[in-house]
């Protein structure tokens, strides 16, 4: 398993995600229906909008799997937050950074993976849209364009939450 590397704006994109003041909050309408749609729209059995903390991915939506967090080290999420693009892993046991990874080889058995990063101020990625299912799959086009339009929606409530904290302490 290779874990991934730290991004060289970490400590900008940590406090970034702090200063969200989402973190191991109750569960939020906005962003549950997002992960129904992205399961439905692209008929996946799992969808979360995934949180990338400094030791940890914190789920503060997730459709179709009982986690609420998983350690960074595994995480498919901490690779995707690295890039200006969705990461697309079809078979996740033929991709050497991801063939050993617990959450490959034991439950949630993680085969096909699809993320955007959440994209804030000043390039910072705080966290990704993601999809996964249990069988190896491929993506269109237009189901790539539909996961990518929808996390900028996210990054854009992630925004409003931030601004609706603040206004409010």
């Amino acid at each position: 398993m290779q874990e991934a590397a730290i991004p060289s704006n970490e400590q900008q994109r940590l406090a970034h995600l702090q200063n969200l003041n989402i973190l191991d909050t109750p569960s939020d309408e906005k962003f549950e229906r997002i992960t129904r749609l992205l399961c439905r729209v692209l008929d996946m059995p799992v969808a979360a909008i995934s949180l990338v903390d400094e030791n940890r991915q914190w789920f503060k939506s997730i459709r179709g799997s009982d986690l609420t967090e998983t350690p960074r080290g595994i995480s498919f999420c901490a690779h995707t937050i690295l890039e200006d693009r969705t990461l697309i892993i079809p078979d996740a046991l033929s991709d050497p950074r991801f063939a050993d990874n617990p959450l490959v080889i034991d439950p949630p058995h993680i085969r096909f993976y699809a993320g955007h990063p959440l994209k804030m101020l000043d390039n910072i990625h705080v966290g990704t849209l993601c999809v996964y299912d249990t069988k190896p799959r491929e993506m269109s086009d237009d189901d790539i364009q539909f996961l990518e339009d929808l996390s900028v929606t996210v990054a854009n409530e992630l925004k409003a939450y931030m601004l609706k904290s603040f206004f409010t302490v």
